[in-house]
């Protein structure tokens, strides 16, 4: 096998997780809030009060501190910045998050900048900056619990919508019958793929997988036994793939898988892989027990070479049907470069 950076390739605004999907995910868990102040005293008091609160309290003590975290991918969406830092300063840091936050995908922060000044300009200095609001000290902790309410409603709302949309995601790029990508999602994957693979010089390995007798499935079991079996079928072949590999279902017990970085060898076996597990044992349901096989045909763009999607699917359809001739329940592999004829049936 040829080595490969392990990115999962998915359809355009899909998470990262191959054939999994990672949401947002703020649920029931406690609210994070981050404390940047270079005052000790002043960080232990408000950690106390919030932490009674019910928040979860990440505490730094200088501007270049509370910038690190904010970072990070699973940062705080509520934060309570000192105006005075070493470092960066409140709006420094409030700058920062903002022109960060201008990113496609990125979350929103809620700021909250602690203060001594009460000047009208020093206040729209900072709201300019990119705070949500202030609150100029000293302060009480009723006025603190005031101002953080409408924070923590905004970063909560937001988690639900961002929920929503990993969901209605989900619905438009998973097939709702397999969990394994639709035909328009994979599709997207294989196009992302080839260019990546002639961009960076890497082979691309191509497998269609077909069940074989499917259609005497359904007539003898029923289309619910039917379903139970694509399901089971489909669990099987996610789990024999790498978690940078892509499976989708290409057609009714047609399925599409996109191997980066693998060339002949490793195509063929991972297909052989895939078809040894999916016959390995029969799949119970309630109409009874089933035992399924399935053909594969392979095949892989070299490293170096060009080619449109259709052309790589052609060939792994040749292989495929040249499966079913040699007597199902097999992998057959079509090299990319061999003349391909038209096929009837």
């Amino acid at each position: 096998m040829v080595a490969d950076r392990r990115i999962v390739q998915t359809p355009e605004g899909v998470p990262d997780g191959g054939n999994r999907l990672a949401p947002h995910n703020m649920g029931a868990t406690a609210v994070q809030v981050l404390i940047a102040d270079d005052s000790p005293v002043s960080r232990r008091l408000l950690e106390a009060v919030l932490r009674n609160w019910g928040y979860q309290v990440i505490t730094v003590a200088s501007g270049t501190e509370a910038w690190e975290v904010l970072q990070r991918r699973d940062s705080p969406r509520l934060a309570i910045l000192d105006w005075m830092m070493p470092g960066l300063s409140g709006p420094e840091v409030c700058s920062l998050v903002r022109a960060r936050q201008d990113q496609p995908g990125s979350v929103y922060t809620y700021i909250i900048l602690l203060t001594s000044r009460n000047e009208k300009d020093d206040l729209i200095a900072g709201m300019e900056a990119g705070a949500d609001d202030y609150l100029v000290k000293p302060f009480d902790n009723s006025e603190l619990k005031v101002r953080l309410g409408p924070g923590r409603r905004i970063v909560q709302l937001q988690a639900q919508l961002l929920e929503a949309h990993d969901a209605l995601r989900e619905q438009a790029t998973r097939d709702a019958l397999t969990r394994l990508w639709n035909r328009h999602a994979i599709w997207e994957i294989l196009t992302r793929e080839l260019s990546r693979s002639q961009r960076e010089g890497i082979p691309l390995g191509l497998v269609l997988g077909d069940l074989d007798h499917f259609k005497l499935v359904n007539d003898t079991y029923g289309h619910i036994a039917g379903d139970a079996v694509l399901r089971e079928v489909s669990a099987r072949l996610a789990a024999s793939i790498r978690s940078y590999d892509a499976a989708g279902r290409y057609g009714g017990e047609e399925f599409l898988i996109v191997l980066p970085g693998c060339d002949e060898a490793s195509v063929v076996q991972t297909a052989d892989r895939i078809r040894t597990q999916i016959s390995a044992r029969p799949v119970p349901t309630q109409d009874g027990v089933v035992s399924i096989t399935a053909s594969f045909g392979a095949t892989a763009l070299p490293k170096g070479s060009l080619a449109a999607p259709e052309n790589l699917v052609r060939a792994a359809d040749v292989a495929l049907y040249k499966a079913k001739q040699a007597g199902r329940d097999r992998t057959v592999w079509q090299p990319f470069s061999t003349p391909l004829t038209n096929i009837a049936g």
